[in-house]
């Protein structure tokens, strides 16, 4: 599932899932990892595949692997949903049809948000333009975040995809660890809170993830920022921002986890490490060069 749009993908991805997988926020380039998201039901099984978006430029080193990271996962996916806003077509967009059609793949166009467009008659004229720029197999406007038109999206995802053997078992739902998604809890909330006081210069790694003798999973959460200056708003006056960061990513992991949760998170300053690509693969990002 492709696009660079906020509230796009992942939030859909969610929907299509019937559960929260991926993190979402009103900021792009929320996504940096590629994420698997499996569904299984009757004799159907459906692996989505939720990647970084594509970007035209590439700043820093992050914004490469990630650039990698969704390019390459187009050459192995059966289908491809493609998903833009109304009224809004941009360089990165023309770049990601780009890949799109190198890759020769059935492509599903899904224009997102359309609940947001005041004048309804608007509409039809930029299908238009978009039915122009590529040979789609269906063109879906929706509203991923209020789940409009996701059931007939995802019907026609089924109707398309090849008859094969189940890749994994009925219960799993991603290929992720919990481990993994608990980092991208802490995050979520660190985005959610920062609104737009503090780039896109953190990341987070869990320490410790373990379950004690009393049944309690006991998680400690590494902040890392690229200054100090960063540091103290990740932290926040008294250490308000950080205890809101982590009450919040506790309840989601009471949910997602379904036990009793200790949480504890530190903040560190770690001076250029979305340039380092050394440095990124310590953290996690090798998958980007696979």
């Amino acid at each position: 599932m492709l696009d660079d749009q906020t509230l796009g993908k992942s939030t859909l991805l969610n929907h299509l899932l019937g559960q929260k997988l991926s993190i979402t926020s009103r900021k792009p380039q929320t996504t940096r990892h590629r994420i698997l998201g499996i569904d299984t039901f009757d004799n159907t099984q459906l692996i989505y595949v939720d990647t970084p978006g594509i970007h035209k430029k590439e700043p820093r080193a992050i914004n490469r692997l990630m650039n990698r990271a969704a390019s390459s996962s187009i050459s192995d996916v059966d289908l491809v949903v493609f998903i833009v806003e109304p009224e809004r077509w941009t360089e990165d967009d023309e770049l990601v049809l780009h890949h799109i059609k190198n890759s020769n793949k059935p492509v599903l166009l899904f224009v997102n948000k359309i609940d947001q467009i005041k004048e309804k008659d608007r509409l039809l004229p930029f299908l238009q333009i978009l039915s122009a720029k590529h040979s789609f197999k269906e063109l879906i406007p929706g509203a991923a975040l209020q789940g409009d038109q996701v059931d007939r999206l995802k019907q026609l995802i089924i109707d398309y995809m090849p008859n094969g053997d189940f890749i994994y078992p009925e219960d799993y739902y991603t290929d992720r660890s919990e481990r993994f998604l608990a980092a991208e809890i802490i995050r979520e909330k660190l985005i959610r809170q920062l609104g737009d006081e503090l780039p896109y210069s953190m990341t987070v790694e869990i320490e410790q993830f373990i379950t004690d003798d009393n049944g309690t999973l006991r998680i400690n959460g590494l902040i890392l920022v690229e200054r100090n200056s960063q540091k103290s708003i990740v932290i926040g006056k008294g250490g308000s921002r950080l205890k809101k960061v982590g009450t919040d990513a506790r309840k989601d992991m009471l949910e997602i986890f379904d036990q009793k949760i200790f949480l504890e998170l530190w903040v560190k300053v770690k001076d250029g490490w979305a340039d380092d690509e050394r440095a990124l693969r310590s953290l996690g990002f090798d998958e980007f060069s696979r």
